[in-house]
């Protein structure tokens, strides 16, 4: 079988060529991303596997894919946003993600960036660089003293509940579906609760039409000043205009990022500093806030997870199998 991969990073290539070696499949690895300027690389390829932050919403990708006698189109990637389901299904092409490759990789970045907020390392980092060393002033809290609230407990939300359990903090949770294997972790009730009664609020939802803003000026308004907010999950769950201002009135006390709202323009690009959109200038000159590049989920071991779920499906599917994964 002949499988074509999309945007393969460096720290791919040897868990894709030992798959390869395993399974006796050909893939061919590339550097750019799927698009209408590249997808007629797929032809004469029997599977797709594609990883990407760029938006693939033009209908003619999908049919020429279908033409291609390609059918299915394998996410290695948990946000499914980027891919126009209805076209696929239109041109009779299954779409699978990964749901879960590594849950910890991105729950540990998410409770790291908590740790640096209430211990007030942006803070320290920036006097400290003007010279000044002194602590008074910069009092800090423990993480056993707070109350945690996770909107979303699903895989990344359910392992960031038992990570901040485990360091003795108190955890509440807002989700739709009740997950008894999660009670020993978790209490669940509703959002107002856990945004008025929190003093880190993460949030771990899927982006779809619901779900959009989710974290606006009214949500904001509802958290203690006290409060930090972390979003590892997806940019377009929050107002980013509203969170700048909830920050700069100290509405609440800081914020870690691992991905914004129009992240495509300069995120896994390598840009000049003056391009960059103003809303992550004036996020990053902030102290009290933490950034990093769509990131939380890069480790090695989310990274092998990842290629061998992928590839795996894309067998699955090409064989005429079915993929619990499958998003169609």
């Amino acid at each position: 079988m002949k499988i074509i991969m999309y945007s393969v990073l460096p720290e791919e290539k040897p868990y894709v060529e030992a798959w390869s070696k395993k399974t006796g499949n050909e893939v061919t690895m590339l550097d750019v991303s799927l698009s209408t300027e590249t997808v007629d690389l797929a032809k004469g390829y029997d599977g797709i596997d594609i990883q990407q932050t760029t938006n693939v919403h033009e209908p003619v990708v999908y049919e020429k894919l279908a033409s291609f006698g390609l059918k299915q189109l394998t996410a290695r990637m948990v946000g499914f946003e980027i891919i126009n389901l209805q076209a696929a299904t239109d041109n009779g092409l299954t779409v699978t993600n990964i749901a879960a490759y590594s849950p910890r990789a991105i729950a540990e970045l998410g409770v790291t960036q908590a740790m640096r907020l209430i211990r007030q390392l942006g803070y320290f980092d920036q006097r400290m660089a003007e010279g000044n060393f002194l602590w008074h002033g910069m009092i800090s809290q423990e993480i056993h003293n707070l109350t945690v609230g996770i909107i979303g407990a699903g895989h990344i939300g359910g392992a960031s509940a038992q990570i901040y359990t485990a360091l003795g903090a108190k955890v509440l949770a807002v989700d739709p579906s009740y997950n008894v294997e999660l009670e020993p972790y978790l209490e669940y009730t509703d959002l107002d609760t856990v945004l008025t009664q929190s003093d880190i609020v993460s949030i771990h939802t899927p982006l779809q039409d619901d779900t959009v803003n989710i974290i606006n000026a009214d949500t904001l308004a509802k958290m203690k000043s006290t409060a930090y907010f972390i979003n590892m999950a997806r940019g377009g769950l929050v107002d980013t205009p509203a969170l700048i201002k909830a920050l700069q009135n100290h509405e609440i006390a800081g914020a870690a990022l691992d991905t914004l709202a129009d992240e495509t323009e300069f995120f896994e690009q390598q840009v000049d500093p003056a391009t960059v959109p103003d809303d992550y200038k004036t996020l990053k000159a902030m102290p009290n806030v933490m950034i990093t590049p769509h990131s939380a989920f890069f480790t090695n071991t989310a990274i092998r997870n990842i290629v061998e779920i992928g590839l795996n499906d894309v067998v699955t599917l090409v064989n005429g199998g079915k993929s619990r994964n499958a998003l169609n």
